[in-house]
């Protein structure tokens, strides 16, 4: 793996993340303090911090048909990972903002994708390159 990215973000309660974060999305837990955890989320380290009452508010930009609530963070997964966490989630009951499904379908960014909120209204995406080489690929997107 390359250098891991370190995130850290908003959350109205710990103990609410930490039972997402661990329970629903799988992620290990690491050092933690009263106002705030981290978490492994495959190989990077993201720290949730506590900020009372906070609920994340999401803009929304047009991508390949979707609105894609924006800002956002999640990983790049293996298609067998992807399609691994998308069940994960359904049984936990996780509703979605955008359902699991390939976008730019023929195109070198062909990929599946989805989105949902964590308990915070923070917005996540997990994808899976169809081609694990384009995920860094130079192009420009025409719709």
């Amino acid at each position: 793996m390359s250098c891991p990215f370190h995130l850290a973000f908003p959350v109205r309660d710990v103990e609410e993340a930490r039972q997402f974060y661990c329970g629903v999305l799988g992620c290990s837990e690491g050092r933690s303090a009263a106002t705030w955890v981290d978490f492994n989320l495959y190989g990077h380290q993201i720290v949730a911090h506590l900020v009372r009452g906070f609920n994340a508010a999401a803009h929304h930009n047009a991508v390949d048909g979707d609105a894609v609530p924006v800002p956002h963070f999640g990983a790049a997964l293996s298609v067998e990972g992807f399609h691994a966490l998308a069940e994960r989630l359904k049984a936990h009951n996780v509703k979605f903002v955008i359902e699991p499904h390939l976008r730019f379908v023929g195109k070198p960014g062909e990929q599946w994708t989805m989105f949902f909120h964590d308990p915070s209204g923070n917005a996540l995406e997990f994808k899976a390159m169809t081609n694990p080489d384009n995920l860094f690929a130079k192009y420009v997107v025409t719709d």
